[in-house]
């Protein structure tokens, strides 16, 4: 295992319609090398994805990719990798995402990069992680999900300190630094990673 420390990034397997997104994107590839970070995220070589990887690894970050068989399949892999894990399926995917990293960042993306970043925030709820996780909101691209959470919070389904964890920020450097220097307070945990 490397010694250096890795955030699993979160984002799109489209480009999204704004030029902002991919823009950003390659900032946080170019962060996490030149602050010897290294990147785990999808394996893709599309979208989003295939921009975050391709930036981190013209820095000279390792870069981890984790894909399911069947879209690895498909020809969407990125084999230009420091590694490439093909997994059978997307519960595989995401548990060894989350055992490689010590942060998460979530990117704007669609419906698969939302279950991602629901399914970490549940996790750290549960006390099954203790790890800082972030969102880059780019162009206000998270406003109506953070105003969702609130939402949430106010009507008394989500306790407040289960969001203390989750940074939020436009800048993709002082995010990424922001990320690892962050220590949440640690919750009990009230079930155990095997049963998630």
């Amino acid at each position: 295992m490397s010694e250096r420390p890795r955030i699993c990034v979160y984002c799109g397997s489209s480009f999204g319609h704004s030029p902002a997104f991919r823009e950003q994107a390659v900032r946080v590839g170019e962060a996490l090398g030149r602050q010897k970070i290294g990147l785990v995220y999808g394996g893709g070589r599309v979208g989003l994805m295939g921009v975050v990887a391709d930036a981190a690894l013209a820095a000279g970050a390792e870069v981890i990719g984790v894909i399911p068989e069947g879209l690895a399949t498909h020809e969407i892999a990125h084999h230009g990798l420091t590694e490439l894990h093909v997994v059978p399926g997307m519960h595989e995917r995401k548990a060894l995402m989350a055992a490689l990293s010590q942060a998460f960042l979530t990117l704007p993306g669609g419906i698969g990069t939302y279950e991602e970043f629901f399914e970490i925030l549940s996790w750290a709820g549960l006390g099954i992680h203790h790890k800082p996780m972030g969102l880059l909101n780019v162009e206000g691209y998270f406003d109506p999900l953070l105003a969702l959470l609130e939402f949430g919070a106010d009507a008394g389904f989500i306790r407040r300190r289960f969001l203390d964890p989750l940074l939020v920020s436009t800048d993709p450097e002082a995010l990424v630094s922001d990320l690892l220097a962050y220590s949440p307070p640690a919750m009990p945990p009230k079930i155990s990673a095997d049963e998630a």
